[in-house]
């Protein structure tokens, strides 16, 4: 079964950040949709994050998607799809964090949403989010490479403890840290009426959960519920650049 699909978008750069070191991507005619965190010194995290997102756009039309759905395997074969994409992408990420010292620690975070027919893949390495809102709630779809997830994961933190541990913004995996790649991969099955946000954590850290599927769970236009997802953020603080995509399923 094939859905329409239709997407909206915003990023901002907070009310406490000099410049916006997030980014993100829509390529509808791939269903594609992508946000990465930049993380680094000087202008390196911004750096970091359209590498990312630019990197994605140049596989996908370098490699077109289409092609991986012609196997008996289509799960397996798009994990090896985005995991050669963010392979590429690491490599080049780490190249220019090598290539000069201002460079030296540039990363990011990056969570890709691909549509086909009744399914939903994301891939995932990092803390930016992919939530799915169906039937007024709101679940998280991926895991969080955190410190503080770890902790949470292993009792020895609760998830209200964690909103303001000092180590909460610490990323375990991202693009460019280290040589090897180890992201996550998940697929669902898509039903009429569903709306899917990814999210940096300039967002869902200031925005609870609850919230953000009170604000997008309601009818309207998608660029305005992202608005309208942003402007909360920033009233509860803005301390961090907020990038978000809603995906609605038709």
């Amino acid at each position: 079964m094939a859905f329409s699909v239709k997407a909206g978008f915003r990023t901002d750069r907070g009310k406490m950040r000099g410049n916006n070191e997030d980014a993100l991507l829509v390529l509808p005619r791939f269903s594609i949709y992508a946000v990465a965190d930049g993380v680094g010194g000087h202008n390196s995290g911004e750096l970091a994050s359209r590498k990312a997102v630019t990197g994605i756009e140049r596989f996908i039309e370098a490699h077109p998607i289409d092609a991986v759905y012609e196997g008996d395997d289509s799960n397996a074969a798009l994990m090896d799809y985005f995991l050669t994409c963010f392979r590429d992408i690491n490599a080049e990420i780490l190249s220019l964090s090598r290539s000069a010292v201002y460079n030296s620690g540039m990363a990011t975070t990056t969570v890709v949403a691909h549509i086909c027919e009744d399914r939903l893949y994301i891939i995932n390495i990092g803390d930016s989010r992919a939530y799915m809102i169906r039937d007024g709630g709101i679940s998280q779809i991926t895991v969080d490479h955190t410190v503080v997830n770890k902790l949470i994961s292993s009792g020895k933190l609760t998830r209200e403890e964690a909103r303001v541990h000092p180590r909460k913004n610490e990323i375990t995996r991202a693009l460019g840290a280290e040589d090897e790649v180890l992201p996550d991969f998940f697929v669902t099955k898509l039903v009429r009426g569903d709306r899917l946000i990814l999210c940096t954590d300039g967002l869902y850290g200031e925005v609870t959960d609850e919230e953000i599927c009170r604000i997008a769970a309601v009818p309207g236009e998608l660029n305005e519920i992202c608005k309208s997802l942003v402007e909360r953020a920033n009233k509860n603080g803005g301390r961090d650049n907020i990038t978000v995509i809603c995906v609605e399923i038709e």
